[in-house]
């Protein structure tokens, strides 16, 4: 398979290596130019056939707008995706209507750059998801666009963030056909036929995300899922009923947190493969699961998290190999109230 050849531009030569560090990730793509000036950019599509430009718009002698607009124009079929720190709305709008393919800050994850990256290259338009949220704030009339529930808000951003059915019923604890209906049913609400389409819609219209209704509160919803976060909290409890009432006195205490939650092992692991969590509660027991191998693995993962294990029986021998494991505290769950989990998020704020 021939390689999708790809040009990095940005005037860091520290931030030019981390992002090649994560091409590298990435089957067949070949870096065949480094640059840093808006000049070079040019010389470099001249001299090498190129698929794919990875650029900052702020580096020195460079016209963002019009400078892009003239590699399009020269170069029509070439992929851009932009990464940036800026968030500017004059940037962002101007770039994507001379047509970059993607918009992707730099504050995100590694593994989002990742998925930023494949999703260009499928053909598909990518925007952060945090940078969605910013834009639909600009949008204060939307008489004309279709009224989403929560749950199509969560599938509209699963969709974004390049998810499959199976991924988006793991995440939510659905099952997968009723996913497929729930996709159905926002296909028809914004009269798109497919995934891309969807994706492409919610790329036309941001605002769509200040459209939802209110959140459909199931049991099998038990996550919440914000855009906007300083820090995430992982809660572990095979407790559905105690699961959603910990998750939310945490969303009291503090709304700037983005609160994720799993009912196993595996799920809780799965997590934290894709998510850095500050602080995470794990129940001692998990069905059948000892919820101490959940607190050594996610300290192996993430040393930095701090990690409270819970439990409703608590027990000198759970606490002790519960420490072992890489527990800050080991806490009995009928003292976990509001003053214990206020303390205990203020910690992690300072």
């Amino acid at each position: 398979m021939q390689n999708t050849r790809v040009i990095l531009a940005d005037d860091h030569a520290v931030v030019r290596a981390g992002i090649r560090k994560i091409i590298d990730q990435i089957p067949h793509l070949e870096v065949v130019a480094e640059v840093g000036t808006g000049p070079l950019v040019f010389s470099s599509l001249e001299k090498e056939q190129v698929d794919l430009l990875l650029i900052d718009v702020t580096m020195p002698e460079f016209d963002p707008i019009q400078a892009i607009k003239q590699i399009k124009i020269l170069y029509p079929t070439l992929k851009i995706l932009v990464i940036s720190a800026y968030d500017d709305e004059f940037y962002v709008k101007g770039l994507l209507n001379v047509g970059v393919n993607g918009y992707h800050m730099k504050d995100q994850s590694l593994n989002d750059m990742k998925l930023a990256i494949t999703q260009v290259l499928k053909g598909e338009k990518w925007i952060s998801s945090t940078l969605i949220n910013k834009l639909s704030q600009n949008y204060p009339d939307k008489t004309h666009l279709p009224e989403l529930t929560q749950r199509h808000h969560d599938l509209l951003l699963s969709l974004h963030q390049g998810l499959d059915n199976k991924s988006i019923a793991k995440r939510y604890f659905l099952s997968i056909k009723t996913v497929e209906n729930n996709l159905s049913s926002l296909y028809r609400k914004l009269n798109v036929q497919s995934r891309l389409e969807a994706v492409n819609y919610l790329i036309r219209h941001p605002e769509i995300m200040k459209t939802s209704g209110e959140f459909n509160n199931l049991e099998n919803i038990p996550k919440v899922f914000k855009q906007k976060s300083e820090y995430n909290i992982l809660v572990v409890d095979d407790n559905t009923r105690y699961r959603n009432q910990l998750i939310r006195m945490l969303d009291k205490l503090d709304s700037r947190a983005a609160i994720f939650s799993a009912n196993n092992i595996k799920h809780a692991v799965d997590l934290a493969h894709k998510t850095k969590f500050k602080l995470a509660f794990i129940d001692v027991i998990l069905n059948e699961e000892n919820g101490i191998d959940c607190v050594e693995q996610i300290n192996k993962m993430q040393p930095n998290t701090r990690i409270i294990l819970i439990s409703a029986y608590p027990d000198q021998e759970f606490h002790k190999e519960g420490i072992k494991a890489g527990a800050i505290a080991f806490l009995d769950k009928k003292n976990l109230g509001l003053s214990t989990l206020r303390q205990i998020v203020e910690d992690i704020r300072e």
